[in-house]
């Protein structure tokens, strides 16, 4: 089994965690065009193109700037992202054996560097998916990674077992041809829900917290197929199979 996570906005270069090797990005030299081409715009540019507030903005116009520096700080990918997913993760405790499982079983999706295994060594940068730079041809990264893409993510999940956990985002399927994805593999994806009163609502950071603490259930006990899967629990969610398709196992909270 494959898991895909998504990136996330928030990012650093320092973690207390430490991975005991690291690997190179597969798509370096995509990502090294990709932030010399953000590295040409102004404060106010970026703060347009990322939607961001002048701080950030200014905070990723020096990012940019350094990206190629020898002394710019890398970190693997799984320690970078410190958003919500990340935390839940929380990697801190993996043995060599679980970073080494997690190598092989563990995707990130990048708007800069692509596909991101958790071991590739990357600097902190901020970019949207919907970002569109001159050099590409007008347009957006989502289009440009998804030729690029496609082949070598069908190719993991292959490896994998032939079956992706998909627990990123549903924009991120736009950085692949996600069609001949599902012709290729099964996919699975887990829907976490909250139900009060007979209702069924989603609430985005319990979504968030359960796909960083599904991902760590997968990787901790080597989960390879969905019976496997349903037996999660964190929180209080739990698999509900009257709600459940194969490819949609929904885990439920009673508020």
């Amino acid at each position: 089994m494959l898991i895909l996570l998504s990136c996330a906005k928030t990012m650093s270069a320092n973690s207390k965690a430490k991975v005991p090797f690291a690997s190179v990005p597969r798509f370096q030299k995509e990502a090294d065009d990709i932030a010399f081409q953000m590295s040409q715009f102004s404060v106010d540019e970026l703060e347009k193109l990322l939607r961001v507030n002048a701080k950030i903005a200014v905070d990723n116009y020096k990012r940019y700037q350094q990206f190629h520096s020898l002394d710019a700080k890398k970190l693997p990918a799984m320690l970078s992202y410190t958003g919500i997913v990340f935390k839940k993760l929380n990697p801190i405790d993996f043995t060599t054996d679980d970073y080494d499982y997690a190598q092989h079983h563990l995707r990130l999706t990048s708007f800069c560097y692509g596909l991101l295994r958790p071991a590739d060594a990357i600097v902190p940068y901020r970019l949207e998916g919907d970002a569109k730079l001159p050099e590409l041809g007008g347009i957006t990264l989502f289009e440009y990674w998804r030729k690029i893409l496609t082949d070598t993510f069908i190719a993991d999940i292959n490896e994998a077992g032939g079956v992706l956990c998909n627990l990123a985002s549903d924009e991120m399927r736009g950085l692949f041809d996600w069609k001949r994805v599902l012709q290729a593999v099964k996919v699975v994806t887990p829907e976490f829900s909250v139900m009060k009163n007979g209702k069924r609502t989603t609430i985005v950071v319990y979504t968030k917290m359960m796909r960083g603490l599904m991902t760590r259930y997968i990787i901790k006990n080597r989960i390879a197929n969905l019976e496997e899967l349903k037996q999660f629990q964190a929180e209080g969610f739990q698999y509900h199979p009257d709600l459940s398709t194969w490819d949609k196992p929904v885990f439920v909270l009673q508020a």
